[in-house]
């Protein structure tokens, strides 16, 4: 099959105003039930429940020792450790890879060219079952010299990466980490990336493996069932934890129908929301859960009435299974009485970053056969529930359209519509074209102090910022929180947190906006609660998992910080965690700007937030990446307001600037590991250009993601020297002075840029570039509000 047997668009619709048709052509899992969805299917389906006694890891001092654990044995095709000469697998890559293979298979997609292929992968964990095991070798003494570069496996984004790497894919590459919602947000943002234009295919989905740090979270929160869970029964008592991977590849209709791939449903749309409640606990009237219900509807087309059935959150715990019921209400009304609502979780346990992808497949399988799959270890009706859980065994079920719920901590909900595709068609609204994204406040947190003005002053100063660290150079961030929070509101955050509220405060004031349902949160960090999660860990590694603080665990998901956000500035809309490594900020860019132009929100919150613990800067020391003597990390909060301009001109905002265009690319070499050429660089920068309709020769200057590293600056160098008319546009490389604030890179150029304006840079269009350490690339157009 050859590639001009597609048509695709290689410029995106960048004004809102076109949808596109996305489906699900192939679907994959590893669960508890066995290696393949068919193995998942049959097993819900028929009402087994596969939690058991865990035998994989110690389970001493746990809340329990039953779980949803994957029993089959794993040997995917791809070999990821080559890539940077690891030893040691990680379970959380192996699950997805062998969900992938599945789900392509299925797919069948033939000659799509590699570039309109992408990957939206959710996780709670990423690779931390690695990290753990590092830390108990490095606790034991004697690990191998060269064992460090196992931190590669760690972050989110590397799993991404290593599935773009395994199947050749070349488009945009993204990780987003919201908790006990990833995969859902997976979807999500998978589903704007086909309709947009940037993708004509996703390989979407989430992974999660056991970890010790879940285990003793859980068990200091007291969460664990000592039963296997029974969602929605009036004696449940806990949740049961589960691992394992599903994915699914999602494609535009016509490339689909071009190709000849199986088309199991539609996706319809989805809803997105925050709490801004508690850092574990739902709204106990789940407002903000039927907040995202309503958004599915809506973006949807679906009343109500057309709901078939609910595959739900359904954890098994009393105050998640009630709220979640008292948002099914919310939402559908008289309706709710008689739609099905059941969980999946009560016979695979629950997949953290996993479970939205997991139960969105059983969701597809339920429309494809049209039947209500059961809710297991069912015990009797409570009253604080009532819906129709479908106790035990599923029955035939005529549907049309369905829904998958999943709510995470910090809030973040998320719920996806799936239609079957020969039902008839639901007419969503559509929103208006020729809308724009426009700039209305910043605010920066750095190593140059407090303020756009002190980070303009040292970069402009080109004095080198930080000192040497145990052989690393390292610029903190000195801030005074409590000039931005209160002693109560400190109580719950970590340091992420509270430079995450510190500068989205600061950009709110800039912008003259106050947060409400219509203002979403998108936040970028590389990086992650990594002190949190060393705080958590410690005293579970040193003596026993009874130690692990229920205190400090909640901040231990990636996602806290915009949890954060949500409850101290009362941005309510739709949020997300993205953690695409050092382009983390860039990537919650590019998803913020997406959700605008399909009106989810009048304006989104833009934090991109890095804390270098002193785990991370021994992560850092053991890679084998950072032996240049000019490299400096740095870390800060960076916070962007991004409004639809029809909003910010309704409330008579000054307009600082037009995000006019970005792309997103992958190398697909490896886990830690670039193409030499700089070839994916160049797409992402022609890409972001094309976009907005801009000509290399009339860029003002280009923000250069470099930042000391030669095997990542030679190839961008390269790149930006093959765009004809750019040979004279200036080059800004403002990380070899400031430092590499991980993900926050993009922020940083934009707040510079935009101050560059008022301080004699010359005015017009720049292009901002980001890359993370395993090749996935994003470049960035900004230009002056004045021109259009």
């Amino acid at each position: 099959m050859t590639d001009d047997m597609y048509e695709h668009d290689t410029v995106p619709d960048g004004t809102g105003g076109r949808t596109r048709t996305v489906v699900v052509c192939g679907v994959g899992a590893v669960t508890a039930q066995g290696a393949t969805a068919t193995a998942l299917w049959e097993g819900v389906r028929a009402g087994y429940s596969a939690i058991g006694p865990v035998r994989g890891m110690p389970m001493d001092f746990y809340g329990t020792d039953i779980g949803g654990e994957v029993q089959s044995e794993l040997a995917p095709a791809y070999d990821y450790l080559a890539a940077f000469g690891g030893r040691e697998r990680e379970p959380a890559v192996d699950f997805a890879l062998a969900a992938a293979q599945e789900a392509l298979d299925q797919a069948d997609l033939g000659g799509l060219p590699a570039d309109r292929w992408g990957v939206s992968f959710g996780s709670c964990n990423g690779g931390l079952r690695s990290a753990e095991k590092l830390a108990r070798r490095a606790r034991a003494g004697g690990a191998p010299e060269d064992d460090g570069r196992h931190y590669l496996l760690v972050p989110p984004q590397a799993i991404a990466e290593a599935l773009s790497s395994a199947f050749g894919l070349k488009g945009p590459s993204l990780s987003v980490n919201t908790a006990c919602a990833s995969g859902a947000h997976a979807i999500a943002h998978a589903v704007e990336s086909i309709r947009s234009g940037h993708s004509d295919a996703m390989l979407v989905g989430g992974s999660d493996a056991f970890t010790e740090t879940a285990w003793a979270g859980f068990t200091s929160l007291q969460s664990l069932s000592s039963k296997p869970a029974a969602p929605y029964s009036k004696d449940r008592d806990g949740l049961s934890l589960g691992e394992g991977a599903g994915m699914l590849v999602l494609a535009e209709e016509s490339v689909a129908r071009a190709a000849g791939a199986p088309i199991l449903a539609e996706v319809l749309g989805y809803g997105l929301s925050a709490d801004g409640y508690h850092a574990t606990a739902p709204h106990p009237k789940g407002e903000g859960a039927a907040r995202a219900i309503r958004g599915a509807l809506t973006s949807s087309g679906l009343t109500p009435e057309d709901v078939g059935y609910i595959n739900g959150h359904g954890t098994g715990t009393p105050k998640n299974d009630s709220a979640e019921s008292n948002a099914v209400r919310a939402a559908l009304g008289e309706a709710a009485e008689k739609t099905p609502l059941s969980s999946s979780k009560s016979m695979i346990g629950h997949l953290l970053g996993a479970a939205g992808a997991v139960e969105a497949i059983v969701t597809v399988r339920a429309l494809v056969e049209q039947i209500a799959p059961p809710t297991a270890n069912f015990t009797g009706v409570d009253p604080k529930c009532g819906l129709d859980a479908v106790p035990d065994a599923g029955r035939p079920h005529a549907m049309d359209a369905a829904l998958s719920n999943n709510f995470a901590f910090a809030g973040a909900n998320a719920c996806v519509a799936f239609g079957r595709p020969d039902a008839r068609r639901f007419t969503a609204e559509v929103p208006p074209a020729g809308e724009k994204v426009v700039v209305t406040g910043f605010a920066a947190i750095t190593s140059a102090g407090t303020g756009a003005e002190a980070l303009w002053r040292a970069w402009s100063d080109g004095s080198p910022l930080g000192a040497e660290e145990d052989g690393l150079r390292v610029a903190r961030a000195d801030f005074d929180a409590a000039a931005h929070t209160t002693p109560a509101e400190r109580r719950r955050m970590d340091r992420l947190g509270q430079l995450a509220v510190a500068s989205c405060r600061v950009a709110l004031e800039h912008a003259g906006l106050t947060a409400d349902e219509r203002v979403g949160v998108v936040l970028g960090t590389g990086l992650g609660p990594m002190r949190s999660i060393e705080d958590f860990l410690q005293p579970v590694l040193d003596i026993c998992p009874t130690y692990g603080s229920p205190a400090v665990f909640p901040n231990t998901v990636f996602n806290a910080a915009a949890g954060q956000v949500a409850m101290n500035v009362g941005a309510k809309g739709p949020t997300s965690t993205v953690t695409t490594g050092h382009a983390a900020g860039a990537s919650a860019l590019t998803v913020a700007y997406d959700l605008l132009l399909q009106g989810r929100a009048d304006a989104v919150l833009c934090p991109a937030v890095e804390d270098l613990s002193p785990g991370v800067l021994a992560a850092y020391r053991g890679l084998p990446l950072f032996g240049d003597a000019a490299y400096t990390l740095s870390e800060g909060g960076i916070a962007l307001v991004l409004e639809r301009e029809s909003s910010a001109l309704a409330r008579g905002a000054r307009i600082l600037a037009e995000f006019a265009g970005h792309a997103t690319t992958c190398d697909a070499q490896g886990i830690g590991r670039w193409d030499a050429e700089g070839e994916g660089v160049e797409r992402a920068m022609r890409g972001a250009l094309a976009h907005a309709g801009v000509q290399p020769g009339e860029l003002t200057g280009i923000w250069a993601n470099a930042a000391g590293l030669e095997r990542a600056d030679g190839p961008e160098t390269l790149a930006a020297g093959r765009l004809d008319g750019a040979g004279s546009v200036p080059v800004h490389t403002p990380k070899r002075t400031l430092g590499e604030p991980a993900g926050a890179g993009a922020q940083l150029a934009a707040v510079l840029a935009l101050t560059g304006w008022d301080n004699g840079l010359d005015s017009g269009p720049v292009l901002i570039n980001s890359s993370s350490l395993g090749g996935t690339h994003i470049s960035l157009v900004l230009r002056p509000a004045t021109e259009n």
